[in-house]
Order: structure tokens, then sequence, then C-alpha cells
């Protein structure tokens, strides 16, 4: 999740909006610590704009990857609201954070959050983003001229894979190079085929995937994909180099590959760079198998307050969490707001009523809840996609068995 920060564009100095110096005669600016870089960036200036006359300046701090450092030793320079990218940290910095305005503690959000928000009766953290991690773009119509349809479940993507290549079309473009990509693409065949482990792991104190068979069968899976010849644009080295802005231009704008797995705030990319504005589709992750729930892992930008909190941090946090504040953001694509359905494109609407469904199989991203984790992981998705990428599936078998002891060295 917060990989992707850093290639949408980087920013030099910090941004301000409204800011003012911390000095006599002037109000203290509120500093909002956000990992946005980029357009990301430039769309919260303008949710802030668009807040109106404020009694105090905000100040915003782009960190992108550094962002936990928000939460390191004491200055005067401290953030007083952090955007924080990977909700499964609240439960980790409770001593460091103050819980939220008492009439936002119980405001109305999907019970996932709760899972991470609410910690012994007090609500630490109010939903800002949310973001749905099991979505697919694609071009309507390669599929059409091969005689394809968007899969319903996993054996489907395999056999439309395979249509496509022998059609000469190159099905899949793989961000490698964004290491959240990879680890996606796990979790959603983790949890569409193992929902059980997939809880166990994110609720486990000392999670141990490599000894977690049911990891070890979604690693499988995912190989059985990765390793078809002919599946990855630009093989497997171009892939490893690739982030995910270029591999949505490699399918909608060079048009050399059919599909690509990004999630809803790729939108504006996608539309930027399509060739044909109106040869954009969009499916979500298929069901493992047949009468199975279809996985939605979720992530999202969560607002903290760093203990002690002022009152202004308190009120920007109220102002943010009105539902139409992040109207402008919605406005220009790419941003989901928790529990709301209307204002989006027709395909981010998709998106958002999968997110409120009953009997979805939804769960926040594993890898930020496995925050320990998370690097090791990537590494070794690299390394496991060296060794399976259109190599064929026999090599599977023993990339795995490769991939599980290279995890454990990450676990111990």
């Amino acid at each position: 999740m917060i990989g992707r920060r850093l290639f949408l564009g980087a920013v030099g100095a910090a941004a301000l909006s409204g800011c003012a110096p911390d000095v006599l005669g002037l109000r203290r600016s509120v500093r909002v610590a956000v990992s946005w870089s980029g357009a990301e960036l430039r769309e919260f200036h303008r949710v802030l704009d668009g807040l109106g006359d404020l009694e105090f300046p905000v100040e915003v701090i782009p960190l992108g990857d550094d962002i936990p450092t928000a939460f390191g030793p004491r200055s005067t320079r401290r953030p007083d609201v952090v955007m924080l990218p990977r909700p499964g940290l609240v439960p980790q910095q409770l001593e460091n954070l103050q819980p939220v305005p008492a009439e936002l503690a119980d405001r109305g959000r999907t019970r996932l959050w709760d899972e991470l928000l609410v910690q012994e009766g007090e609500t630490y953290g109010v939903p800002f983003k949310t973001a749905h991690k099991s979505a697919i773009w694609y071009r309507p119509s390669v599929f059409k001229q091969v005689g394809v349809e968007p899969p319903k479940v996993w054996s489907d993507w395999l056999q439309v894979n395979r249509q496509l290549s022998l059609a000469g079309i190159r099905p899949l473009a793989l961000a490698a190079g964004d290491g959240w990509v990879l680890t996606d693409f796990l979790e959603n065949v983790l949890l569409g085929s193992a929902p059980s482990a997939y809880r166990s792991l994110a609720s486990s104190a000392e999670p141990r995937p490599s000894q977690e068979p049911a990891f070890a069968a979604a690693l499988r899976l995912l190989g059985t994909l990765w390793a078809a010849p002919g599946t990855l644009a630009g093989g497997v080295d171009r892939s490893l180099v690739q982030q995910f802005p270029d591999a949505i231009v490699e399918v909608f704008g060079h048009r050399r590959a059919a599909m690509v797995l990004a999630s809803d705030f790729a939108e504006p990319v996608v539309r930027s760079f399509a060739a044909d504005p109106d040869d954009i589709g969009l499916f979500t992750f298929p069901s493992m198998t047949r009468g199975t729930a279809a996985p939605v892992v979720v992530g999202g930008d969560v607002m903290v307050l760093p203990r002690p909190a002022s009152e202004d941090a308190q009120k920007l946090v109220r102002r943010l969490a009105v539902p139409a504040a992040a109207d402008p953001w919605i406005a220009t694509g790419g941003f989901l707001a928790d529990g709301r359905t209307t204002g989006y494109s027709p395909e981010l609407t998709r998106l958002a009523e999968q997110l409120v469904a009953p009997g979805r199989s939804l769960q926040f991203d594993l890898s930020d809840r496995l925050y320990q984790l998370d690097d090791g992981l990537q590494r070794v998705l690299n390394d496991f996609l060296v060794r399976v990428g259109d190599q064929g599936t026999e090599v599977v078998r023993e990339a795995v068995d490769v991939a599980l002891t290279e995890l454990a060295k990450v676990e111990s």
C-alpha cells in the first residue's frame, strides 16, 4: 500500500495549504502528515481548499514511505494529524495515539474498520479513504476479439489467459516493481481459497505463514498463473522493474497487454493514458471455485491523532470526517469513501457496492496487518516470480518450497 506513493511523482519540500509560521502573534499550523505525493497530494489539497475558511492554518507534510516516523520522538515540528496508510498499525501505536473526538467514535463505518480502530473500548481513528485491492482493469476490445469474458472463477482466468496468449496477446502487465502488487495478488488468492487461514494469520501476534499449509497452497495457485508461458507482457525482466503506472500504460496506452491488477486509486492513471476512452473495463478478483465467495481485499487511509492532540487538530479531523468533505477528490476519480456508494464513475460504483454488500469475503490487506513481515514477504515473492515467471507449471512446486524456506528466515 505504501510503496505506490513514490510512483505518482515525487514532491520536494513540504507543501502548504493556508499555512503560517509558528511565531509569536500567529496561530500555530495544524500539521497533517500524509504518504501521498504527486496527483494524490494535489487532490488532498483540493479537499482542504473545499473545507472553506478555517480558524487555523493547515500544513501538509508528505512523508511518503517514511510516514511511520510521524510517531517518532516529540518535537515542535511533529504532525498533529496523521493520514495513516496502514490501518493495521493502529493497534501497534496506541501509546502514541489519542482517541478521536467522542462524537466521531460511534460514527457509522463498515464493521471491518472496527477490528483495527477500536481498541479496549476506545476509537483511535476515522476512515478517510478506502481502497478496493481486488480490481483488475482490462481492455474489453481484446476480450471481444478473442471471444472471452471476464472470469467468474480462477480456472476461467487461467483459460482466458491461454486463449489470449494463443491469439498473440499478452494477458497480463505485472507491476512487480511495486512490491505491493505481488502481495495483493497473493492475498487475493489466499483469501479466496482459505479465508479462515487468512483471518488466522491476520489476527496472530506471531504469524508464521511459512508453516501454514493453506499459504503454501495459495502460492502454488498463484505460481500456476504467473508460470504460464506468454502470460507476462515484457516477460519477467520487464515485470520486475515495472511500476504500476507503467503497467497501466502497457495495457491502455501501448496496448501490449490485456489487463492489469490495480486498485481503485489507479482510475485517474487509466483514464489519462487510455488510447481509447471507450475501451476501459474492470472486473474483480474471481472466486477460487464455483459456489465460494470472491475475495475482496481492503486497504485505506485512516485519520489518527498523535498524543496529545490539540483542539485545532481535533477540529480539522471533524471537518474532514464530514461525508461531503472528499467530494472534490471523488469528482476527479480514484477515491472511495467508507460506506458511500454514490457519486463515482460506473466502475468505482461497482467497487463501492462490493465493499458494503453482505456475503462478500472482505478482509483488510494482510501485509498491512503483518507489517513486521511485509518487506520480507515482498522480497520472497519477487524471487518467486523470477523462479516461475514464464517457466511453465512444472517448476512451481520446487519454487514454492524455496519460497517457504526464504519466508521462514524472514519470520525468525
